[in-house]
This record gives structure tokens, sequence and C-alpha cells, in this order.
């Protein structure tokens, strides 16, 4: 039965979306229907096609009561809004229906565990919010939440681990017919940790262990977990709150994290062997993954920062978007992303250029846009007088622009937004070690994706990612390269959309 709460949300969602306009959104990178989005939620493929659900306030364009909104796509680029999924409507969601994943039943029903969130006051006039586990049932439209929530409460947690932080869990299912879902969980010492629960049918769970465990070293509260096998390594994802930076890596505060290592499945057991960050930019958050009918590994997160989200360039009907999928594998104990094959299907327009000398700013016909697919490989003109900096510059006019400029003596690799037309003196730079033993030499690849606000740029066939959203005028299209000293640079450009 639908609740009169989720009854005005999906009024509401269905009457403001008609006030955005296409070409106020981006093209190919889902966008929330109305109001605020941010983690994904229940990313999956159920009944022919891609559902992702998503944290949500519909009825302003900022952070609020948790709801779920709900898309579905053939193709994980073109997105079908519809009706949202769950409200907070039940006295122990009744502060937020939080965020959650999704797998499908073996009768064809749908699955959804959430994490409800109930405030209470405290002895001292305080508040404190009390996190719970909670089942939704459903046809991919419509769910009904179980009559037994919350499934998984205080009293399943393992000893000393707050009931204030225990959230996000992410299901999946076994080749044996069980289930298994990892949770963000924070323990006495404050740090972070990631539990282990079972389940025989998806509806009745037990706590069975810790799968990962912090121990102060990467951030405090892990939120966000998603765990799956791929190349015969076990990999773990997880958002740390409040990470030190350690050299290049984790500079985001609230930033992601991939753990990579050993995993038995009999015992359930990971042994961590590497880490590092998932994305290397400015907004990338809370990821999730898909496993697709085809077998690759997609991920999809949140592109916004915590940081960063109250502060925005135009006064849009809308705020939050989710990255570019990406198809996920382990190579030499690393995670490599690159964009989803079905993103070739959107190319046309090629422009190519070979063996193009840039030394200062050189400007190329055919080279503009901001819904854009380029691949750039650089090296320098002379092996023996490595140059000292390359800058492509996007989203560029006379008055805006942002850009990627490369140091190859450092192997350093920087993403600047501070000319895109912020008012604020938010974050504007980050900056990241390139891995490749080729980069000190001057070698480097980049593929940069444009979609009307964001950039992403995979390095060298996906060893790392940079991101970042821009709100910079639609009208600034043009692109620019820059180079102290001289670099040989082959280029192929596409334009991007339907």
């Amino acid at each position: 039965m639908i609740s009169q709460t989720l009854r005005e949300a999906r009024k509401y969602e269905e009457a403001s979306e008609k006030l955005i306009a296409k070409e106020e959104r981006p093209d190919f990178h889902l966008s929330v229907r109305t109001g605020w989005l941010n983690d994904p939620n229940g990313f999956s493929y159920h009944d022919g096609k891609y559902h992702m659900f998503y944290q949500y306030h519909p009825y302003d364009a900022h952070w609020g009561p948790m709801h779920w909104g709900h898309a579905v796509s053939e193709d994980l680029l073109h997105w079908e809004y519809l009706p949202a999924a769950l409200a907070p409507d039940a006295f122990y969601d009744r502060d937020g229906c939080f965020s959650g994943s999704a797998i499908t039943l073996p009768d064809g029903r749908q699955l959804l565990m959430y994490t409800g969130v109930l405030e209470e006051s405290t002895r001292t006039g305080g508040k404190r919010a009390i996190q719970t586990q909670c089942l939704a049932v459903g046809d991919g439209v419509d769910y009904e939440k179980v009559e037994n929530n919350p499934v998984l409460d205080e009293k399943d947690l393992p000893p000393g681990a707050s009931a204030s932080d225990f959230r996000d869990p992410k299901m999946w299912r076994r080749k044996d017919g069980t289930y298994r879902c990892a949770i963000g969980s924070r323990p006495a010492d404050g740090s972070g940790q990631i539990l282990l629960y079972s389940s025989p049918d998806g509806f009745s769970w037990s706590f069975e262990k810790v799968l990962a465990a912090n121990n102060n070293r990467f951030g405090k509260m892990w939120e966000c977990p998603d765990f799956f096998e791929l190349d015969g390594k076990g990999v773990l994802l997880t958002s740390p709150q409040d990470m030190l930076p350690q050299g290049f890596e984790y500079h985001n505060g609230n930033g992601t994290l991939c753990l990579i290592g050993e995993y038995d499945e009999e015992t359930d057991t990971f042994r961590e062997e590497n880490n590092q960050a998932i994305d290397y930019g400015i907004d990338f958050y809370a990821p999730q993954t898909v496993l697709t009918p085809d077998g690759r590994r997609v991920m999809i997160g949140w592109m916004q920062n915590w940081d960063t989200c109250d502060f925005r360039s135009q006064n849009l009907r809308w705020f939050g978007q989710m990255s570019l999928p990406r198809e996920l594998s382990v190579r030499g104990g690393r995670l490599y992303q690159k964009p989803v094959r079905e993103l070739d299907a959107l190319r046309h327009g090629r422009v190519e250029y070979r063996d193009v000398s840039v030394a200062g700013t050189v400007r190329l016909d055919g080279i503009e846009g901001r819904r854009v697919d380029m691949e750039l490989v650089l090296r320098p003109k002379d092996p023996k007088d490595i140059y000292q900096k390359f800058a492509v510059r996007f989203a560029q006019n006379d008055q805006y622009q942002t850009s990627l400029s490369f140091r190859p003596r450092e192997g350093v690799l920087k993403v600047d937004r501070k000319f895109s037309g912020s008012r604020r003196a938010i974050i504007h730079q980050r900056r990241c070690l390139v891995n490749s033993p080729d980069a000190r030499k001057g070698e480097l690849r980049l593929r940069i994706i444009l979609d009307r606000f964001s950039v992403e740029a995979f390095i060298n066939d996906g060893e790392q990612v940079m991101t970042a959203t821009l709100y910079t005028d639609q009208a600034a299209r043009g692109i620019s390269f820059f180079a102290d000293g001289e670099v040989c640079m082959d280029l192929v450009k596409y334009d991007l959309g339907d």
C-alpha cells in the first residue's frame, strides 16, 4: 500500500520535473528528477533493465529528509525516471530512508535493503540518530516495506559498535543460494569497519564477522561499502569520513578507498593486500557496482564532494548527478576504470590530428564543445629535452576555463577549476602522481569526457581517474592546448549525444 507521504512525493516530482529543460541537465549522466540527489542506491539489473535508486529530497535542491528516487535504463546512459520508491513514512525510518542496495529474488520480485533513521532525544536535551536496516519488496516500480522491519538493529551489532553509525547495506547472492550483506559501522575506537551479515533467504539476517577493519588507518567511519570478486581478487570499496592525506592519496577528507586482496568464500575471509583511492579528482563519493548480464563489473558514484556541494554557480532547480558508468578490472593489484563501452554508440563527428606540435598556446579547428570524448597521446618533441608543462583547457572562453595540466619532471597531473565560475573559495584543485614509469619521460595518455557540467579524465587506460563538476556558462565551449617546451600530440575528438 502506497502511503500518503510517498503519494505526495510522487505527485510533486512528476509536476516539478516538467519545469526543468533538457538543456539544463547533463546529457548522458543520470541527474536527479527534481530537487536533491546524493548516494547511488540499489544499483542492480532487474527484469531486463538497470535500476538506479538514489538518495533523494524531491522538495528542495538541498539535502533534506531522505527518500529513494528511482530511474531505469537499458544502456546505462539513457535513463527513464520512475516514481519515487521509498519515503520516510514508518516509525523506524521517519527521519530518513538512507542508502542501501537491491537484488532480484528467485521468485522474480525485487528486494530493497536500506538504512532507516530515527532520531531520539537524549537525557541532555540533544538528539541521537538510531540507524537500523530495513527491507522492502516489490515489482520494480512499487515496493512494500516488510512487517517485521527493522530486520537488523542495535542487538545485531558486535560489542562496542555504535547504533548511530550503522548504515548502507550492500547485499549479494552467493553461488550456493544464500545471501551476504556488508554494512558500514563505527567501533568503539571511533574508527571504521565493515560488518558481514548472512541470510538463507534475504529476509532473515544474522551477524557473521567483521569483514574489514580500519584500525584508524584511513579516516574514521566507513560508509557505503561494496564488496565483490573481480579478476581473481576480492575488492572492497568504501567511503571513509575524515581522511588525512597520504602523499598524493586520499586528499578529499570524505573520500573513497579501494582495498584489494584475497577472499575465501567458504570462510568469508578477506585478506587485504593493496589500497588506493578510487578517484583522484574533486567530486566522487559513495560508489556502487552492478554485475551486467554479460559479466562486466560496472561502477557509478555520486559526482560531488560534501565540502563543496552547498556552493553553486547557477540557481538550478536540481542538484546532484552520477558519474559516468565505469567498467572495472584489477591489474597488478590496482583497480582500473574505463568508460562503459556503450558510450561508443554516442560518438559522432570524429576529428583527428596526428603529430601536432604544441609550444605555447595552440587551438585546433573542430576541437570545441561541452559534450565531448577526447583522446590525447602526449610525448616530448625531443626525448632529450622534456617539456616543463602541458595543459589542456576546456569549457573555455574569454572569462572561464577549467584545465588539466601535467608536469612530467614531477610526474604530477592536476585538475583546476578555479576559473569555472565559482564565487566562493571552495576546493578547486586536486593533484595525482601518475603511476606509469613513462610519465617522467613526458609520455601520457588521457581520455577526457565532458558532459555539460562535468569532466572525467581517464589516465593511462584507466589506471587512475580524476573527476570534477563544473557549472561554467554553457556558452564557454572552447578547448585549447598549452606547452612550456614542445610537446608532440596525437588527438582524436568525438562529439557525444544522440
